[in-house]
């Protein structure tokens, strides 16, 4: 699908939902409260607008948010977010220096909820990572080095297993060393080996899934009593001991889609029991069952290249859950799928800097009501809502 660049972007640098703005190019006028969008080839796709009322701003204590690396909306509909504090750079963090250089500002907590006003209810210190849920008891489960469960209130309740050693990168680093270091953990290990991507947990089966980036992913299942494995698959859902240690090749739009995953795996769950694994790097959307039996597969915006289209997985809230949400972190966008059949049916937002458009949009989750929550890295650095219009 062609992208259309039909947002101004805003070139004051500004990371933050901006007020009142005239963009004479394009005579496009974004309103202080709701900015609507009208997706391209949006016949049939839901409609959204852009909620510059949400979250409450500023936030708390001179609070400033890093990357988005976790979105999670809980039963209650509140919304947790885990960032990055470390990617405040030294224009964002003034009020830390001593003697404060100006009146702002600070580094958030890694974990902050809001309410659905918006509000700031709870937060805490952890150490950052990638990757967040929330279970129906309360507990915060944070992708981490491992996965760390947590109280409400930032209390470490357990750890899943983690192989002793880090998987060796960076420059100087021999294929010698890379390839003892495969064959000493290979692709069954049940323990997590590399960085954690995404987790979800599935309540009434008391069980957490968890994409860890070894070997471009690895979907792995645990339970949340016991934190013990118990099982896990790799692409097309081939067990994980047939996962090739030759990591796929960077996407190749006239090429066949590649045997295993291609990196930055994301999933998450559907009510009537299908499991959506995307994988961002190769432009796809797989589908399961439950215990790894693979089904289909849906192909998006295939001449994405570099990171990839098939970000964050999502669902509309309507009881069958109609429509597939796919947050891109390459276009900018969010993609509005058919379920059924992963057809293209619109899509929602664009690059830039404005409230309602997206710089690095990297989460994304729905909640009860329908509406769409957004978290951004690189400069977004920022959560986001979004209401129906219908």
């Amino acid at each position: 699908m062609t992208i259309h660049q039909n947002e101004c972007a805003d070139r004051t640098g500004a990371r933050r939902m901006g007020a009142f703005t005239i963009c004479a190019g394009f005579g496009l006028i974004l309103s202080y409260v709701l900015v609507s969008y009208v997706p391209v080839a949006a016949q049939g796709a839901p409609r959204y607008k852009f909620d510059a009322e949400w979250p409450q701003v500023p936030l708390p204590n001179k609070w400033f948010m890093g990357g988005v690396t976790g979105l999670a909306v809980d039963k209650d509909d509140n919304v947790w977010v885990l960032n990055r504090p470390m990617d405040l750079d030294n224009t964002e963090n003034y009020a830390t220096l001593n003697p404060p250089s100006a009146e702002c500002c600070v580094a958030a907590p890694t974990i902050l909820a809001f309410d659905r006003q918006g509000k700031v209810i709870a937060s805490f210190t952890a150490p950052q990572g990638h990757g967040l849920d929330v279970d129906g008891q309360g507990n915060v489960w944070i992708g981490q080095d491992t996965v760390g469960k947590y109280s409400r209130d930032g209390k470490l309740l357990g750890q899943i297993a983690h192989v002793p050693d880090r998987q060796p990168g960076g420059r100087g680093v021999t294929p010698a060393a890379i390839a003892a270091f495969r064959a000493k953990y290979p692709p069954d290990t049940k323990a997590i080996v590399g960085g954690l991507e995404e987790l979800r947990v599935d309540d009434a089966a008391r069980e957490i899934y968890v994409i860890d980036n070894y070997l471009n992913g690895r979907v792995l299942v645990y339970d949340t009593t016991t934190l013990q494995f118990k099982r896990g698959w790799g692409a097309y859902g081939k067990p994980l001991a047939q996962i090739s240690t030759t990591p796929a090749p960077p996407f190749d739009p006239s090429g066949p889609p590649a045997k295993d995953f291609v990196g930055h795996v994301t999933l998450n769950f559907s009510n009537d029991g299908m499991v959506y694994a995307a994988d961002r790097q190769g432009n796809r959307i797989q589908v399961y069952t439950k215990d790894g039996k693979y089904l289909k597969e849906f192909m998006l915006a295939t001449s994405t290249r570099e990171r990839g289209s098939a970000g964050g997985v999502a669902f509309s809230a309507d009881k069958a859950q109609r429509y597939l949400y796919i947050s891109d972190i390459q276009n900018n966008t969010i993609w509005f799928l058919n379920r059924a059949d992963g057809k293209v049916l619109g899509r929602l937002g664009s690059a830039g800097n404005n409230g309602g458009q997206f710089h690095g949009l990297h989460m994304i989750a729905t909640d009860s009501r329908g509406n769409i929550y957004t978290g951004e890295v690189q400069a977004g650095e920022r959560v986001q809502r979004f209401v129906p219009v219908d």
